[in-house]
């Protein structure tokens, strides 16, 4: 085309002859895998890419996890985060750690650095 061999621009660009005539092949099944994929991970929101792999196995499908995680990650499909336990708000002794609100100004805070009372002194030396 720009009348360099094939074999010059390879060694000049520094890659394989093989890469250059490589032709991808599409697989037949790709569009129907990936619609049971997706139909898997949103029946099974909490499973990966292996357990999908495995009951694609078990249903029939000839596909391998590398591939399965390929068409997961083209797809967006990712596994959520696991949501955080709720903290107590006791001990086992049955005290009490922290109160959850009834009504306005129910439970307070220290949430100043540094404060004044009405006359202007610091509220550390008002005490």
């Amino acid at each position: 085309m720009l009348g360099v061999s094939e074999r010059r621009a390879c060694r000049v660009l520094g890659q394989g002859r093989s890469s250059q005539r490589y032709i991808r092949v599409m697989p037949a099944d790709g569009d129907t895998l990936t619609k049971a994929i997706v139909a898997l991970a949103s029946e099974f929101g909490r499973y990966g890419y292996r357990r999908i792999t495995a009951l694609l196995r078990r249903d029939g499908w000839l596909a391998n996890h590398k591939r399965v995680e390929r068409i997961r990650r083209r797809e967006g499909l990712k596994v959520p985060k696991r949501q955080p336990k709720r903290g107590r708000l006791w001990l086992n002794d049955g005290s009490c750690i922290r109160l959850r609100p009834c009504w306005p100004s129910h439970v307070w805070a220290y949430d100043f650095v540094e404060d004044r009372t009405h006359d202007g002194r610091n509220i550390s030396s008002a005490c």
